[in-house]
This record gives structure tokens, sequence and C-alpha cells, in this order.
């Protein structure tokens, strides 16, 4: 069963561009929503009281930065 997973990126952020390459060799799929140029995806953040990315999402709950370990136990 797979999993939903996003990830909120920003044009400037390293960790983002990590998290991006983990879940494409992986062979994971993945929503990207950067927050620098969609302004729900940066609200919906603001609204978890998050100001920082990567933020991973993994069916709803939110990792924030890039903790491959925590990324792993989400997706089983």
């Amino acid at each position: 069963m797979s999993k939903e997973v996003v990830v909120f990126t920003s044009n400037t952020c390293p960790h983002c561009v990590t998290a991006k390459e983990y879940f494409n060799e992986k062979g994971i799929s993945f929503t990207e929503r950067n927050v620098q140029t969609d302004t729900e995806a940066r609200k919906e953040l603001m609204k978890k009281g998050i100001m920082a990315v990567p933020v991973v999402m993994i069916d709803g709950e939110a990792v924030v930065g890039f903790d491959q370990n925590k990324i792993e136990e989400l997706l089983g």
C-alpha cells in the first residue's frame, strides 16, 4: 500500500534537493509543493506553525527537515 508523500520545498533549500533525490532513488512518488511559488502551500505550513523547509508529509504526518530515519519509519 503506497503512502501519500508531499514534500514542501523552496528554491534555495539544499536539504529539499536531498529529500527529493532520496524519494527518486527509492522510487517513491511524491508531490512537490514549492512555498516560494505556491501561496496555498506556504499558508498551509504557516497554519501548522512551520516556518522551515523541507517538510515531508507522509499520510498527513509532518517531518520537519530531512530526517531520513523518521521518514523511513513513517514509510514503514
